[in-house]
């Protein structure tokens, strides 16, 4: 079951939200950096990466090591699964209907191949005449 109240996951997702955050987690995903460094890439000051970190930190995403003046951040990619199962409860929903509407679609040719009447597949736009398929011309 998806749990939709979970203040973990909530904060996974904001500090997702954000390309800069997001840039800076594939950073980290590739070796720990300095606060400085991992702030060099991007248009902003020291102040407003520490803001950004900050964020991630609260998710549980980065984990800062303190020694004297050097903040080092490191990812720890664990609170992401929730977000993972999050979406994976939706990627079932999504794939069990595009199953359906693939399989319509593989009819609605074979039947144009057979030469048989198109079937209307639903209502137009305006929400009381129903659309058909065009066939191909032969």
């Amino acid at each position: 079951m998806v749990d939709n109240h979970s203040p973990e996951l909530d904060a996974v997702f904001h500090a997702l939200s954000d390309p800069t955050r997001r840039a800076m987690l594939a950073r980290l995903s590739r070796e720990p950096q300095k606060v400085g460094e991992l702030a060099a890439p991007f248009a902003i000051t020291l102040a407003a990466a520490s803001k950004h970190i900050k964020v991630l930190e609260r998710a549980g995403l980065v984990q800062r090591n303190v020694q004297g003046r050097t903040h080092t951040c490191r990812l720890d990619a664990r609170p992401m699964h929730n977000g993972f199962e999050w979406m994976r409860h939706y990627e079932r929903f999504w794939n069990q209907r595009l199953d359906v509407l693939e399989a319509l679609l593989e009819a609605e040719d074979a039947a144009a191949k057979a030469g048989a009447s198109v079937k209307p597949v639903g209502k137009g736009p305006t929400g009381n005449k129903p659309r058909t398929r065009k066939r191909k011309p032969k």
